[in-house]
């Protein structure tokens, strides 16, 4: 049938099962968007900012597994949504953003709104596409979906032309991709995963360290499975946060810069890491040249470019394949080889990992008579909504590590937070994406004074659409993370963290039509949350909290895993030489 490139759009969106598109419109895109108001199967949400509609389109991938979808304008509609671009190809996360462009005959020429859009996005996309004529709009659209999802996760742009939306072509959408160059999932070599199944009835320290590959590949069933059957610990990086049970007797929780320290000692000390799904970020390896010095590395990621990229950290083990699929074979190879003794053989390994638990605990002190601790709103938050499975998405900074820290999750894509760009502004939009995934289910942001004000403009949107996201500031009256790095580091000189000329959010709220509760002492933090779950549509809640609380465990930048400031060093700027060191390998018999 003959469709003008609009309708092409829209047909091929409801090919690839697209139910939703977050974007805002703008002059080349009038055609498209005109075609989306006239039919009723894909949802427009209009959002107030093209870095929203973004962000929505990641929570919306994370929460469900399926690819989100975007539509902005030209010039400053793909500018605007280059935030999220980036922040979806640091984390891998599977969108498909469509932006407008000037006409073909203009391109070059400086147009109005025009930008390279293709150059512009090319460093943060894991491909992109001009459509230069509307013949090739449905196959183009079927391979950016198909690039999105398959391999590694990530973004993929396309370009559309203005006379592309209007002009008419033959509608085909292809049943089948085939890109030369293209593998996205290599298979994964046998011979290597009986290695690992040795190296693993050998091992007698072993920690899985866990990322967001297992999450992306559906492996929590996978991951699980080699964990109990070979008796073996788990460490999740802040991405991989849900893919294993916290409630888990093998869980260590959360490693890296900010993880607990039984986590961060565990893989120090093991003698043999089995990396799943994760890519070695300078946030968990901390000083690379120390990171993990004793163990054997097996390492099993569907990206050859994540394996053996860091210099000083070694892969003896290296298994390219689809996370779930290796895991899989792994845990059958175990199951033939292993014996009953494995248990025994690691008794001493746990031993020493509960004695690390119960010397250094993640705890703190909350007393009626002193301000609200972030870590009790955090951990009140958890015992109040833990019935409800909510999902979580967080902003970046102290409240991220909070959250990370003290709200235990037990599934995966529960967890939404923006981990290698660390984007301000991410936590909002990204709940009410998967808001808008998910009607019926407790979806909570936790975020900070300092971040919520970067996309507070989609409060608007929220009440609009009826997204009824509880959105927790974490209000501190500073940029925290910065001002704690300034306090350990810089000698307590707050250059540019105070957030001076706050405004009053529950007005703020209002405002927007949406209800404002606010929190200024222990005694209201339950009253508040509570009355937030119990009332219809977005709510924000304000915790105004203590303003000089810090975040700890912390590793300094430039430490190695088991160098772990755990409190307060006695004098702020010396926390170099105020770390607590441990063994750097422990003597188990």
């Amino acid at each position: 049938m003959m469709l003008n490139g609009s309708q092409i759009f829209i047909e091929s969106l409801k090919r690839e099962g697209v139910d939703v598109i977050f974007g805002l419109p703008g002059g080349v895109v009038l055609k498209i968007f005109d075609a989306l108001h006239q039919q009723s199967d894909v949802k427009v949400v209009l959002t107030r900012h093209e870095q929203g509609a973004g962000h929505m389109a990641e929570g919306y991938a994370k929460a469900t597994g399926r690819p989100g979808v975007a539509l902005v304008t030209s010039g400053p509609g793909m500018t605007n949504i280059v935030t999220p671009l980036a922040d979806a190809y640091m984390d891998s996360v599977p969108i498909v953003v469509f932006t407008g462009q000037v006409p073909t005959q203009l391109i070059g020429n400086d147009a109005f709104q025009e930008a390279d859009n293709i150059g512009i996005s090319r460093p943060c996309t894991k491909h992109n596409f001009l459509v230069r004529d509307v013949k090739d709009l449905a196959r183009t659209i079927r391979e950016a979906f198909h690039i999105a999802t398959t391999g590694r996760p990530g973004p993929v742009l396309v370009d559309i032309p203005k006379d592309v939306s209007i002009n008419t072509a033959e509608f085909d959408y292809p049943e089948t991709v085939n890109l030369r160059g293209y593998d996205p999932d290599p298979g994964d070599d046998k011979t290597l995963i009986t290695r690992a199944a040795e190296a693993i009835c050998q091992a007698k320290r072993p920690i899985i360290y866990v990322g967001g590959g297992a999450v992306f590949s559906n492996a929590a069933d996978e991951v699980k499975a080699l964990a109990e059957i070979a008796h073996i610990p788990v460490d999740m990086t802040l991405m991989g946060l849900g893919v294993f049970p916290a409630s888990h007797p093998l869980s260590l929780g959360m490693l890296g810069m900010h993880g607990s320290y039984t986590a961060n000692m565990a893989i120090h000390n093991a003698d043999l890491v089995i990396a799943v799904g994760s890519r070695f970020d300078d946030r968990v390896t901390g000083k690379t040249s120390e990171f993990c010095p004793k163990a054997k590395i097996i390492h099993i990621d569907i990206d050859p470019t994540s394996i053996r990229k860091i210099r000083d950290i070694e892969v003896h083990i290296p298994i390219l394949g689809d996370v779930k699929a290796v895991l899989t074979e792994l845990t059958q190879a175990l199951k033939v080889s292993i014996d009953g003794n494995k248990k025994d053989l690691r008794e001493p390994w746990w031993n020493q990992l509960h004695e690390w638990t119960e010397q250094h605990p993640l705890t703190y002190s909350q007393s009626d008579d002193e301000a609200i601790k972030p870590q009790y709103v955090i951990d009140r938050l958890y015992q109040l909504t833990t019935e409800k499975d909510p999902i979580v998405a967080t902003d970046v900074g102290q409240h991220q590590m909070w959250a990370a820290q003290y709200f235990k999750l037990e599934h995966p894509r529960r967890w939404l937070t923006s981990g290698g760009l660390g984007t301000m502004g991410f936590g909002f939009p990204a709940a009410m994406g998967a808001q808008e995934a998910y009607p019926g289910r407790l979806v909570l942001c936790v975020t900070g004074d300092g971040s919520f004000q970067m996309n507070l403009q989609e409060l608007a949107t929220a009440v609009l659409y009826k997204l009824p996201v509880k959105i927790v500031i974490i209000n501190n009256h500073y940029h925290g993370m910065v001002r704690q790095w300034q306090d350990l580091f810089y000698e307590g000189r707050y250059a540019s963290s105070h957030l001076s000329g706050l405004p009053d959010y529950v007005k703020l709220a209002e405002a927007y039509g949406a209800v404002g509760l606010r929190a200024t002492s222990p005694s209201d933090v339950d009253q508040v949350i509570q009355e937030a779950l119990h009332t219809d549509g977005p709510v924000l809640m304000d915790f105004e909290v203590s303003r000089s609380e810090n975040v700890y465990p912390m590793i300094p930048a430039g430490g190695a895993n088991h160098e772990m400031l755990l409190e307060d060093p006695p004098h702020l700027g010396q926390a170099a030489t105020s770390s607590v060191e441990a063994p750097e390998t422990v003597t188990l018999s």
